[in-house]
């Protein structure tokens, strides 16, 4: 008996199927490609178009493209005027020295200021707290403190251990008279947001906004892995905290991941830089929050209102060590943060010693490190022995052998995750912030660091790198000779999407 005949419909609608699909990779992989995007990231997206069928497509489009929100990007337009006037008045405070630092200093700063806008400041302190408890304790200490703004902005906020102190301590304040205000990442600070704790700080007066807002809605119209990953305090206007620590007592955090602690550390600072920190927090603050008390008149006038009612006012200098903030994200100088890393590790003469948790560096980068190590500088990389990303460990690995193979030393960290972001250079400069040595920190979350030029405040950061060093163990080359095949294609697999990590 001879089989029925093929609907005629089927064969229309498998070819219209095949067309569509069709049209839609060639489309969006011609749009990727005009975009003239660095090529690692361009081509990590042609494999997931090409390689998956409408599914490739629908994620591109959804996390393709650093897409802000129209209403984010009308505040920002909007804004950029005030910004602009704020950056012009730090031009006016006294310049740094240079003449006693290191002659690289001065042209990395000159590089930071042009992309950034904001020019290095002399006489600040610094101090370096690395143990958890220490720097919640301190926090907590200065918000016991405070007489007239708490200001505090995290990517995740986790109720728990010693970060319950510090909500207590936030609702003693605002019954004070303290204007206390939390600004949260929607994704990272999501559970917290939407908690019985939130809900009965803000009946209490703390004002609590979350900044970029993800939904399944919002999707549609923005990128919804874009986010803030800045960890900022800024207290009365006068003392600052910036670092690598989330608001979450490690004690307690992520405990069933089987990475052991997160280490972290975080820098208290007092002087003229705690301006730059106070006014990045109000502007990221503004682009998110509805400024009831704000109604744009001159730019004069608007930025008198937001000083007064957001303590953003120069500090006195008490110290002298000289400051640099580098804010970096999508909207501003887009490649500031990549350019100014590149520019460090070729400013390096003797050792270059870089803590990270995850490491995925892109072309120029792995280049850098390379010719570093290469010319003769002693290139040191610590990061976490286990990762709280199995993704991340796999491409990790697949840039170590070449690596290792020009001279760089990597050390594993065996007590826990060591989620430190730091940086010194001859030990003469330091940077130290909340950005990541992978694409996601260079090109799409929002995020902070300080360029510190003072050699006293990076050898105290030095001997915390050698302490964990000391608590690390050195990747030799026959462990890395001596992966199986398998394991070599689960790297370079994971390698190929490294850039969208």
């Amino acid at each position: 008996m001879a089989p029925d005949p093929v609907h005629w419909s089927y064969h229309l609608f498998s070819t219209v199927f095949l067309l569509g699909d069709l049209t839609i990779r060639v489309g969006l992989s011609v749009r990727v490609i005009m975009r003239r995007r660095p090529y690692p990231i361009t081509l990590a997206w042609l494999v997931v178009i090409l390689l998956l069928p409408f599914a490739g497509s629908f994620i591109y489009l959804l996390l393709g493209e650093n897409r802000l929100s129209d209403k984010r990007t009308a505040r920002i337009m909007n804004s950029i005027a005030h910004y602009q006037h704020w950056l012009q008045t730090l031009r006016g405070r006294p310049p740094v020295q240079w003449r006693h630092l290191n002659p690289e200093c001065a042209p990395l700063q000159q590089q930071a200021e042009a992309l950034a806008g904001i020019p290095a400041l002399a006489g600040n302190a610094l101090e370096l707290i690395n143990r958890p408890e220490d720097i919640i304790r301190a926090i907590i200490d200065d918000i016991d403190q405070a007489r007239s703004t708490c200001h505090l902005q995290f990517y995740i906020w986790e109720p728990g251990g010693m970060v319950d102190e510090v909500m207590a301590g936030l609702l003693q304040a605002t019954k004070r008279g303290v204007r206390c205000r939390l600004l949260l990442d929607a994704i990272g600070s999501r559970d917290f947001l939407r908690s019985r704790e939130a809900a009965a700080m803000r009946k209490a007066g703390v004002r609590i906004q979350e900044s970029l807002p993800a939904g399944i809605f919002s999707a549609l119209f923005a990128r919804i892995d874009i986010r803030n990953h800045r960890k900022i305090v800024v207290i009365d206007g006068r003392i600052a905290y910036t670092g690598s620590q989330n608001m979450v007592d490690p004690r307690v955090f992520k405990q069933d991941a089987g990475v052991g602690r997160w280490i972290d550390l975080m820098v208290r600072i007092r002087g003229p830089v705690v301006e730059t920190l106070a006014g990045t927090f109000v502007n990221d603050w503004i682009l998110d929050a509805d400024i009831r008390h704000f109604r744009p008149q001159s730019v004069r006038e608007d930025i008198d209102t937001v000083r007064r009612i957001a303590d953003l006012q120069p500090s006195p200098p008490t110290g002298d060590i000289a400051v640099q903030l580098v804010p970096s994200g999508p909207g501003m100088t887009q490649d500031a943060i990549h350019s100014l890393l590149l520019t460090t590790i070729y400013a390096s003469r003797r050792e270059l010693v870089l803590t990270t948790p995850y490491f995925i560096p892109d072309e120029p980068l792995l280049v850098a490190l390379k010719a570093a190590a290469q010319r003769g500088v002693n290139v040191r990389i610590i990061v976490p022995a286990k990762n709280d990303s199995l993704l991340v460990e796999y491409a990790s690995r697949a840039r170590f052998e070449e690596l290792v193979d020009a001279g760089v030393t990597i050390l594993q960290f065996t007590d826990g995750l060591l989620h430190a972001k730091t940086i010194t250079v001859d030990r003469d400069f330091a940077l130290v912030g909340s950005v990541n040595l992978d694409m996601r920190s260079f090109w799409i979350n929002f995020e902070s660091t300080l360029f510190v030029y003072n050699t006293e405040f990076t050898r105290r950061l030095r001997n915390l790198q050698q302490q964990y060093e000391d608590q690390s163990v050195p990747l030799d080359r026959s462990t890395l000779t001596n992966r199986s095949g398998l394991e070599r294609f689960k790297e370079n697999l994971a390698l190929l999407i490294g850039p969208l990590l």
